[in-house]
């Protein structure tokens, strides 16, 4: 059997989560940093203020993601602040304080939650759930821990297994449990709360299927 490993975030070039926010030189700023904090909108402007930071970023995409619809629509509900979990190449700002960045993947979008008091980011390697009925799977390196309404936390070991197209399988049948969490890339939208996820989900438990989103979570790969 093949050991209990995470694979994750061997395939990122990722730093770990809610990083201080630093203008680079020309010659570092093609490598992509990833930050959390608030985002929100003046005079058509996407700003993210880091966490535990004052500064404000100038965010920037050059259409590889959705971000300015997805705020679109997160903002019609009513005014924001919003939290995000991103990566992307920064640039020197025009003056104190001042920094772009150019957003190269959104992980996580969302109006609900912990946002930047968020206890379980930086210790998961990714969260998943789902709705009808509601569903959590938080898995780290120490194992899966499975939630669900009426019943007690099941924590379990698990496998992982990297799968063509950039998706995973992690899996376990310890405690005569069968389980199945597959997540792949794609855009995903909780049907209830509206939050954004950068993967897909399925949740496999003795034959039943449940579908919901999932994101990475800050915990960094060995």
């Amino acid at each position: 059997m093949r050991a209990v490993r995470p694979l994750l975030f061997a395939l990122l070039p990722l730093f770990a989560s809610c990083q201080v926010y630093k203008p680079q030189s020309s010659s570092a700023a093609t490598t992509p940093i990833r930050l959390q904090g608030e985002l929100s909108v003046n005079a058509g402007q996407l700003l993210l203020r880091p966490c535990d930071e004052q500064r404000q970023l100038t965010l920037g995409d050059d259409g590889s993601t959705s971000l300015a619809r997805d705020v679109a629509g997160l903002l019609a509900d009513g005014p924001g602040p919003l939290f995000v979990d991103l990566s992307g190449i920064p640039a020197a700002g025009q003056g104190e304080g001042a920094g772009r960045l150019k957003v190269s993947q959104v992980y996580r979008l969302q109006r609900e939650g912990h946002g930047c008091n968020d206890p379980d980011l930086k210790r998961l390697l990714l969260r998943a759930s789902g709705n009808e009925p509601s569903w959590n799977v938080k898995i780290s390196s120490g194992g899966m821990v499975i939630e669900r309404p009426g019943q007690p936390p099941l924590a379990l070991p698990y496998v992982e297994e990297q799968l063509p197209e950039g998706r995973f399988d992690f899996s376990s049948e310890a405690n005569g449990e069968r389980v199945q969490l597959w997540v792949a890339p794609q855009h995903c939208v909780d049907s209830m709360s509206g939050a954004v996820h950068h993967l897909s989900a399925e949740l496999r438990i003795d034959g039943q299927v449940q579908r919901g989103c999932a994101a990475y979570g800050g915990q960094l790969g060995n």
